[in-house]
């Protein structure tokens, strides 16, 4: 027996059987981006429609807080919550931080997206090709052309999640680091 041709066989049929879960989950990925694009455009919408402040330390003094993304809105809800005693600043600066956290913490799907979804086209790419070259040998050329199709669509939607991942991300980023910046003048303000 050729320990060689047991190696192959065995390195053939462990990549092969991993098609099926790499459609799986790319087909899983769709739905998920579909449903994020909804959320995505839903905040933006809610965004858009706040007006725009050319001075924002004068809003948050007046303490027009609905004039501001929802995000910050919870965050002076919360400040204005806090009681007032002796660790205030210790305790305003632990909410922060938490809030701060959770807000960077939204964006961790998208970017294990970013990467994770040209991976997997990548992936979805190679396997059928090699079953398609197999085939080519064999001078099945149906297969050849159905392997490549499969082949050629898990590269296009694994590009095109990394692309919108990285693009919601990107606005997203943005989107934290005003909100965030907000969040610290309001905490500067209630000392």
């Amino acid at each position: 027996m050729d320990i060689m041709a047991v190696f192959k066989t065995f390195i053939y049929l462990s990549a092969s059987s991993l098609l099926l879960p790499v459609l799986l989950i790319l087909s899983v990925l769709i739905v998920w981006m579909l449903v994020y694009c909804g959320r995505f455009t839903g905040v933006w919408l809610q965004r858009s429609r706040l007006p725009r402040h050319s001075d924002t330390v004068s809003a948050l003094i007046n303490e027009k807080y609905t004039e501001f993304p929802l995000r910050v809105q919870e965050f002076a809800d919360k400040l204005n919550r806090l009681p007032e005693n002796d660790g205030s600043e210790i305790t305003v600066l632990n909410l922060l931080r938490e809030t701060e956290h959770t807000c960077w913490r939204t964006l961790d799907s998208l970017k294990i997206l970013i990467r994770v979804g040209p991976g997997l086209g990548l992936i979805g790419t190679l396997i059928p090709m090699g079953t398609g070259l197999a085939a080519l040998g064999q001078g099945d050329i149906s297969r050849l052309s159905g392997d490549l199709v499969i082949a050629f669509t898990t590269t296009v939607v694994g590009m095109t999640l990394g692309i919108l991942s990285y693009v919601f991300f990107t606005v997203q980023r943005r989107w934290i680091e005003e909100d965030i910046k907000n969040m610290e003048l309001l905490c500067e303000l209630k000392r």
